[in-house]
C-alpha cells in the first residue's frame, strides 16, 4: 500500500488571557485522514480512512509563544504531534492502514437474508 497521511487542525480551544498571553492555545481538535492510492473503491477513488480527537496542549510553560496570528497549521501539526509522541502517533496511522487493509480484504460481509 502507498498510503499518505494528511492532517487537519484548523479548529483550537484558547484561554481568552493566561498570564501576559492573549488567545493561549491550549486544546486542538484534529483529523489525520489516510489515502491509498494504490488502490481503489469501484467508482475508481483512492481508499481513504481518517481518525478525529483532541489534543490538549501543556501551556505551563509558553516561553516562547506564538501570537495566535501568527501561528500557522503546521506549527500546530507538530504541538499535536509532540504531545502525542511518536509511538501514538505510529499506533494511530497503524489503525488507518488496518481499516484500509479491511476495506481491500474484508474479514466480514453484511449480507441481506431473501425470504
Amino acid at each position: 500500500m502507498a498510503i499518505s497521511y494528511t492532517w487537519e487542525v484548523s479548529t483550537v480551544d484558547t484561554y481568552p488571557t493566561e498570564g501576559d498571553h492573549s488567545d493561549v492555545i491550549h486544546n486542538v481538535h484534529w483529523r489525520l485522514n489516510a489515502e491509498d492510492d494504490a488502490n481503489q473503491d469501484s467508482e475508481g477513488n483512492n481508499l481513504t480512512s481518517s481518525t478525529y480527537s483532541n489534543q490538549s496542549l501543556d501551556t505551563s510553560d509558553i516561553s516562547d509563544f506564538t501570537n495566535f496570528d501568527d501561528v500557522t497549521s503546521s506549527q500546530v501539526q507538530g504541538w499535536v504531534e509532540a504531545a502525542l509522541g511518536a509511538d501514538m502517533v505510529q499506533e494511530i496511522k497503524d489503525g488507518l492502514d488496518a481499516q484500509i487493509a479491511e476495506l481491500i480484504t474484508p474479514t466480514s460481509v453484511q449480507k441481506t437474508l431473501l425470504g
